[in-house]
């Protein structure tokens, strides 16, 4: 059974709604390994068939921990995941595109295949009250993750990738 890899980070929840959404998607699909971007690794991406990167932009950029995530596995696994699927879902107070431009950017370094351009959710979270507070994504942007996750699970369970 192939296997896909959702690596997401979240500090006030809105990432891991969309990340745990993709997921339940995917479930039935292919087998789903989701794991928070502070303990997933290169062996995780070596074990995976496919990719599902679930980040918050912060400042106009991938969080840290996100970035972190990528610095630490970039080289281990340079010319060994060369190819395989990979989709990007960011979570953003206003536009998300540099972040997914960054994340972009990477797997581009790694030569991995985009499935479909990145979904930015955006809270519109503008003021620090609403930038720090948790989140709670709205039933249609998670409904879209769920799309999501089961797009990535059945292609790569059909071998579409």
């Amino acid at each position: 059974m192939a296997r896909l890899l959702i690596v997401y980070h979240s500090r006030t929840g809105g990432s891991r709604q969309m990340a745990e959404a993709a997921r339940d998607g995917s479930l039935g699909e292919t087998e789903t390994v989701l794991l928070e971007a502070s303990t997933a690794g290169p062996d995780d991406l070596l074990d995976a068939d496919g990719y599902l990167f679930c980040a918050p932009e912060n400042l106009a950029a991938l969080s840290g921990t996100m970035k972190e995530f990528f610095d630490r596995s970039y080289y281990p696994v340079l010319g060994r995941i060369e190819g395989r699927p990979y989709a990007l879902m960011i979570c953003a107070g206003s536009d998300g595109e540099n972040a997914a431009r960054q994340a972009a950017r990477i797997a581009t370094g790694w030569r991995l295949k985009a499935v479909q351009p990145p979904m930015i959710v955006c809270t519109r979270a503008q003021t620090t009250e609403e930038i720090l507070a948790p989140k709670t994504i709205a039933e249609a942007d998670l409904a879209r993750c769920r799309d999501l996750g089961q797009a990535m699970g059945a292609g790569l369970a059909m071998g579409a990738f």
